[in-house]
C-alpha cells in the first residue's frame, strides 16, 4: 500500500547553499536539508538533524562527502558517515537517521511530512 505524500513548503530555493545544509523545524522536528551540486546537476536531500551517536542537532552542520557510490553527512562532532539516500549509518550499523522525501517545486523546497 502507498502512503500519501503531503508535500510541504519549506523554504525558497534560494535559502539553500550548494554543497552545504540548513534546518528547519518541522511538525517540532529539526531536519536537515542539503543541495549538493555536481557539474551537471543539483540534488537534494533531507533527513533529521539529530545526531544519536553525538546527542544533538547538528547534522546540517556537517560535511558533505561520498562513500562509494553513496553521498553522505559527516557529523561533525564524532565523524560518523550518515547516507543521505538511506539515513544508514556507514559506521555503526546498529544506528540511522530518518529521511524524508525532498522536491524543488518552482523556487520553493518541499518536504514530505506524512
Amino acid at each position: 500500500m502507498n502512503k500519501e505524500q503531503n508535500w510541504t513548503d519549506i523554504c525558497k530555493l534560494d535559502d539553500l547553499v550548494d554543497n552545504s545544509g540548513v534546518c528547519a523545524l518541522v511538525n517540532g522536528e529539526q531536519v536537515a536539508i542539503f543541495k549538493v551540486q555536481t557539474k551537471d546537476e543539483a540534488q537534494f536531500y533531507a533527513v533529521s538533524n539529530w545526531d544519536p551517536i553525538g546527542k544533538a542537532n547538528v547534522l546540517y552542520r556537517g560535511l558533505i562527502g561520498s562513500v562509494a557510490d553513496k553521498t553522505v553527512i559527516i557529523s561533525p562532532l564524532y565523524k560518523q558517515r550518515y547516507c543521505l539516500q538511506s539515513g544508514a549509518c556507514l559506521d555503526d550499523e546498529q544506528q540511522n537517521v530518518s529521511v524524508y522525501g525532498v522536491r524543488v517545486e518552482g523556487d520553493k523546497v518541499q518536504l514530505d511530512v506524512v
